[in-house]
């Protein structure tokens, strides 16, 4: 055979049929290649060759020595020819997807040397991508997922991957008849370069049409369709759920119903056929077919428990809370033996068996009923060997340490675990959310390691608030500090604008209107007085002043409100009376009120821990001067008072709480000056006002009580209800305090900071509108009060920067002159929804719209449509 006759090198030997393309191309050869190159036949004999050199062509966009070393052929190999390692080679290359074309060829042979040359052409690169059809959300969920990327290469895998990724997502949510279309186009601006549009016809979503079910008997069709979470039909039971189909959720949906047969006592139930079928009513819709064997009811037979050595097999008995003959029912058992809070492992892991096991084995059944071993392995008690804390950035480690009910050297307790999760949300410096401590057991040694992971937030607090009062706008300016440390004010290093690092809290407050209006306070809060216990120390102090409106003002009122005018006079000329407002104050009518405090707080260890003790004495000054709006318009009024308090709080976070409760009973009582000098009722009718309350004397019951009840096993949704009761009572009757007294209705908030008294929200009623009027003092006053609430809260975002949960609640509420007019029974009634807004640096605001339902002295004009804003304070 003559050596120099021109060939074509196409060495494709043994690729399957999917890779013809590719033998085809490398065959391909024009007549000026068959003119210039050498050619080998299949036919012809073996021979091996070196290789002398190779030379990519046709892939500028990739080094060439990355090309050779990734076909496998090196300069100096020996290469058999016709043989397999071209054909290995070329693979490799089309397995990447990223070329139209793969050649190599035999560009020159001299003796026992082979030139080689590998052909490329590349596929185009992506410089620009539209998802059309789509969302931007829903483009955001999906593009990292389908991997298309500016400056990639568009090749036939990526476009299959795209269809694929897009398709499965689409019918997760519903759309099963969605289409996809992966088209390319060159860019003219950029050669070598493609735009790629993904086109989306979602069509319209695939739903459930009905739901037919064969073989039940324990349970009714309804509950079945109950049972299952995301496969609902139009059935009135699943008016607030979800209708659209989803074949893996329908999967999941079969095994709920399973488990619902479980709980009942059918262990052995099962679905034996299902099938999904266009609804011959609504092409839009799938009707679902099930065919359900529910086999033989089970109960509990006899348990008996293995292994246990610390507590005695009748008190196990009591604790797991199943009986012989009960129903059987898996999923309770488990949740007794270990998920509950008072489960029977829990009986151990608090005790420090931090290994304690227990294995449900059912060991005999006999007709329906099946006998159950419970296998324990409780070994040795865990102590505690290293208590962590990692991410603390913000207070001295000894003041989170303090909170922790876990201690080095100390047994193991899963409840001081829990109890130590508590107090550190509670603090309020960390993420509540993210608080989960990491357990490390170390079976050799019997010992444990504690890391409490804490992720820092900041939650100092800055108020600045507009109200409306009855003279105007009002501005309010507060600083809350809650890390101050005041060991540290002679230490500069700690200031981060006052010293911090003790987590104590200090707070400064200011509000004015600049004529009418004036307060101002500062309060201090320790703790953990002396760092040893949770004793607290708290101090305040304040001051408010409120100017009056000249007689002129009064003069201008009653001519426009007499009963010469009718009310569309008065409300006509309601701008005159603002504008006069604004000029028409008298500094020589007044009401000045200056206030101190001192507390001391204790947490109690009986009944248990959750109680705390705080008594506080209070000291008030009221200072009055032609003030037309109280019994004592002119004088002075001094109210010493001790503040008694007796509450529990196991909530288990202070924000978006979930469960838990809190109660509070309190006690606010004045030394009886009246029954001490002993006057008589003719006494007290010769006495002016400032001579009857000169010395205020009173006491003053309160009593508010909250359950938070967690509603679905993700304690999302959350029902909070709460009562309250208040009664402000007398030593003589002649002597009824006109300060302290409840003024209820409306947002509980008032233009001002009234110290005298205590405003009591209900909404769906205007500002005050409940508040009864007492014919003793000839003012509105309320001495008696209750209320009730339930209100359902669900979580919209509760991340460390803005915690947000919408609500709706019912409301009942009342407020009462004297407790002899007291009727529980009595209540104004309302309803609405509403939101809450909780952000680290200006703390908790909300808006609600409620809706009275009663009238208020025959009248509904102070019901109705209601919109109350929340600044700073829980309704």
């Amino acid at each position: 055979m003559n050596r120099f006759i021109n060939i074509i090198l196409c060495l494709l030997f043994a690729l399957p049929m999917a890779a013809q393309d590719t033998l085809s191309s490398a065959l391909d050869t024009t007549k000026v290649e068959q003119a210039s190159l050498p050619v080998i036949e299949y036919t012809m004999q073996r021979k091996t060759y070196e290789i002398a050199g190779i030379e990519v062509t046709g892939a500028e966009s990739y080094e060439d020595f990355v090309l050779i070393g990734f076909s496998g052929l090196a300069v100096g190999d020996k290469l058999e020819v016709p043989g397999d390692q071209i054909t290995k080679s070329l693979k490799r290359f089309w397995k990447q997807g990223l070329f139209s074309d793969v050649k190599i060829k035999a560009t020159k042979i001299e003796g026992d040397k082979i030139w080689l040359e590998i052909a490329l052409k590349q596929r185009p690169r992506i410089s620009d991508i539209a998802y059309n059809g789509l969302r931007k959300s829903e483009v955001e969920d999906i593009e990292v997922k389908v991997g298309i990327q500016k400056g990639g290469q568009m090749t036939p895998d990526l476009e299959d991957r795209a269809n694929k990724v897009i398709t499965k997502y689409l019918e997760e949510k519903g759309y099963h008849d969605a289409t996809v279309q992966v088209l390319q186009f060159d860019d003219k601006d950029h050669p070598g370069y493609v735009k790629v549009a993904v086109n989306i016809d979602k069509k319209i979503k695939t739903k459930v049409g009905h739901i037919y079910i064969q073989g039940n008997e324990a349970l009714t069709d309804n509950q079945i369709n109950f049972a299952m979470k995301k496969t609902n039909d139009n059935n009135i039971i699943n008016f607030f759920r979800t209708k659209k189909f989803v074949a893996t959720e329908f999967e999941n949906d079969k095994k709920l119903v399973i488990e619902k047969y479980n709980e009942i006592g059918y262990r052995d139930a099962i679905i034996t056929s299902d099938s999904i079928v266009r609804s011959p009513e609504d092409s839009t819709r799938v009707d679902v077919y099930l065919t359900v064997d529910e086999g033989q009811k089970y109960v509990f037979g006899n348990i008996k428990w293995v292994g246990n050595t610390v507590y005695p097999y009748d008190y196990l008995d009591a604790v797991l809370g199943i009986k012989k003959g009960d129903t059987y029912n898996l999923k309770e058992l488990n949740k007794r033996l270990s998920e509950d809070d008072d489960a029977v492992s829990k009986l151990y892991t608090d005790q420090g068996y931090l290994f304690f096991n227990v294995d449900p084995v059912e060991v005999r059944i006999d007709n329906d009923s099946i006998d159950f071993e419970m296998r324990m392995y409780e070994g040795q008690p865990a102590t505690i060997n290293a208590v962590n804390i990692v991410g603390n950035t913000r207070v001295y480690e000894h003041v989170v340490r303090r909170e922790l009910y876990t201690k080095p050297g100390q047994l193991y307790s899963q409840s001081d675990i829990m109890r130590s999760l508590r107090e550190l949300a509670q603090m309020g410096h960390f993420d509540q959310e993210k608080l989960v401590p990491d357990i490390q057991p170390n079976v050799e040694d019997g010992t444990v390691d504690i890391t409490y992971q804490l992720e820092t937030k900041s939650s100092d607090q800055i108020e600045f608030s507009l109200g409306w009062g009855a003279t105007g706008l009002v501005g309010s300016l507060g600083l809350k500090f809650t890390n101050f440390a005041i060991q540290n004010l002679f230490n500069p290093k700690s200031y981060r604008i006052v010293p911090q690092g003790e987590g104590q809290t200090f707070s400064i407050n200011a509000r004015t209107n600049g004529v009418y209006y004036t307060s101002a306070s500062i309060s201090f809060l320790e703790p953990w007085l002396g760092g040893k216990r949770p004793n607290s120390l708290s101090a305040s102090i304040f001051f408010a002043s409120q100017t009056g409106y000249s007689d002129r003002y009064y003069q201008a009122y009653q001519n426009l409100y007499n009963t010469y005018y009718n009310y569309y006079a008065y409300s006509g000329n309601s701008n005159y009376l603002q504008q006069l407002q604004e000029s028409e104050a008298d500094p020589n009518k007044y009401l000045r009120t200056l206030g101190v405090s001192v507390g001391y707080g204790k947490r109690l260890s009986w009944p248990d821990d959750y109680f705390t003790f705080y008594g506080e004495l209070s000291y008030q000054l009221y200072m009055m001067k032609d003030w037309p709006y109280m019994i004592l318009t002119d004088g002075t009024s001094h109210n010493f008072a001790i503040n008694l308090q007796l509450s529990r709080s196991s909530i288990d976070n202070p924000i978006y709480t979930r469960r838990g409760s809190q109660f509070t009973l309190g006690l606010k009582i004045t030394p009886p000056y009246s029954l001490i000098k002993g006057h008589t009722d003719a006494d007290y009718a010769k006495m002016t006002p400032s001579e009857k309350y000169n010395f205020l004397e009173y006491h003053k019951w309160k009593f508010s009580g909250k359950v938070f009840t967690p509603l679905t096993p993700d304690s999302k949704f959350v029902l909070m209800t709460r009562a309250e009761f208040g009664y402000l009572g007398h030593y003589n009757r002649n002597v009824k305090s006109p300060f302290e007294s409840f003024y209820m209705g409306g947002d509980g908030m008032s233009g001002y900071s009234s110290y005298s008294t205590e405003y009591i929200s209900m909404r769906g009623y205007q500002s005050g509108s409940l508040t009864p009027y007492d014919e003793a003092t000839g003012r509105n006053m309320g001495y008696v009060y209750n209320k009730f609430t339930m209100e359902l809260r669900y979580p919209i975002s509760l991340e460390q920067n803005a915690t947000i949960w919408a609500l709706a609640f019912v409301e009942a509420g009342n407020c009462f002159a004297d407790i002899k007019d007291y009727n529980p029974f009595n209540l104004k009634r309302s309803a609405g929804v509403g939101v809450r807004l909780f952000l680290p640096m200006f703390g908790l605001m909300g808006i609600d719209w409620g809706w009275g339902f009663d009238p208020i002295n025959g009248s509904n004009q102070y019901g109705g449509s209601q919109f109350h804003f929340v600044l700073g304070q829980e309704l």
